[in-house]
């Protein structure tokens, strides 16, 4: 499984033979416009946490593209429906069973609207057991919560996305414990740095993981690590 990381929580996955992208936000971040150009990305599915903007400002744009499946929510995909795209509704503690490997919507503690004012149902993360073999965690935006002490519970991961930089969601401190809850040590961060509110000290946010025997990884944009 080869992870890539397009800025805030944008991710691209290659998995079993598929391309997934996650929360695309690429051409309204000032840090990853220019590195990233959505046209080159290749997408079988789209998997959207929630519906604010900075998670799906490139949905259309990349499943006009690439006739890629948007996986969300129910309210998130009904909207993307009835824009005539193709979609995969999901809802918390459901999971499917993909080309790709199984997928669980699981709870985020967050808030979800688009910026036309839709209702964007309640905000979500996924747990992905892949056919390769390797189990990811992708909480999207969220507070800690004790519900991620049910993940362990039916998965075991290899790699965490957690978000790290306050304010709107957890921030590295919390998400040190939420690590400690879902039993996964190897932390890829995300939605840091875009804008003011988020910005972090990337040394110290490593060196707070190092000091409890985990590791924090962040990955320059455009880059990606394979687990």
């Amino acid at each position: 499984m080869k992870i890539s990381f397009y800025g805030q929580n944008s991710l691209g996955i290659e998995v079993a033979g598929k391309h997934l992208i996650v929360d695309p936000f690429i051409t309204g971040n000032d840090l990853s416009k220019d590195k990233i150009d959505i046209k080159n990305l290749k997408a079988d599915y789209i998997l959207v946490t929630h519906a604010h903007q900075d998670h799906i400002l490139d949905v259309e744009a990349i499943a006009k593209n690439t006739g890629a499946v948007i996986v969300s929510n129910f309210e998130i995909a009904n909207y993307y429906e009835e824009k005539g795209f193709e979609v995969h509704p999901m809802n918390h503690g459901g999971a499917w069973k993909f080309d790709f490997g199984k997928v669980k919507y699981v709870n985020a503690i967050h808030t979800s609207s688009f910026p036309d004012g839709s209702y964007g149902g309640q905000p979500g993360g996924f747990v992905i057991e892949s056919l390769d073999d390797k189990n990811i965690y992708i909480a999207g935006d969220t507070a800690l919560t004790m519900d991620m002490k049910l993940i362990p519970m039916r998965t075991k991961l290899d790699l965490a996305i957690l978000p790290i930089g306050d304010n709107f969601t957890m921030g590295v401190d919390d998400a040190i414990v939420a690590s400690d809850y879902i039993e996964c040590d190897k932390i890829l961060g995300c939605h840091y740095d875009t804008f003011g509110y988020i910005e972090i000290d990337h040394k110290l946010a490593v060196e707070k993981f190092k000091m409890k025997k985990k590791e924090l990884i962040l990955l320059p944009i455009g880059e990606s690590i394979t687990i």
